[in-house]
């Protein structure tokens, strides 16, 4: 598979046809929250995505930029996957999902209070958590 064609020239199109499933952003949410995770941390995520389908998304991912492999410092046979820095720029677009989300779902208390900091002043917690995450990728 190779880098996506774009359908057309619309930024909206062309960034849904990379990250705009929710297979693929779910990923991208997990290593957020993770730094790193193996192929099989993904495949126990709450929401139950099939091999293939994760299998199919990694690659997309990879390819396109939004992560990368990286070597498992104690088992050669299993890789991480991690964010690159093209993938970290995406926290402003999950946060903003998450805070659209509480306003019309009903959300677990947790993640409320996740969200909060975000809530009061989103441009600043945002700078730093992607500071943060691009700092600890770049270990």
């Amino acid at each position: 598979m190779s880098v996506q064609k774009k359908r057309s020239d619309c930024p909206i199109s062309s960034s849904l046809d990379i990250w705009g499933d929710k297979w693929s952003l779910l990923i991208i949410r997990d290593l957020m929250h993770q730094k790193q995770c193996t192929y099989g941390d993904f495949l126990k995520s709450k929401e139950g995505i099939a091999t293939n389908i994760l299998a199919t998304r990694l690659q997309m991912l990879e390819e396109n930029g939004l992560i990368q492999k990286k070597e498992h410092p104690e088992n050669k046979t299993k890789v991480l996957y991690q964010l690159t820095d093209k993938g970290i720029d995406l926290l402003p677009v999950l946060i903003e999902i998450q805070i659209w989300a509480e306003s019309y779902f009903e959300i677990p208390k947790e993640i409320k209070e996740r969200i909060k900091p975000f809530k009061k002043d989103k441009e600043t917690v945002i700078k730093k958590a992607m500071k943060e995450m691009k700092r600890e990728g770049s270990t």
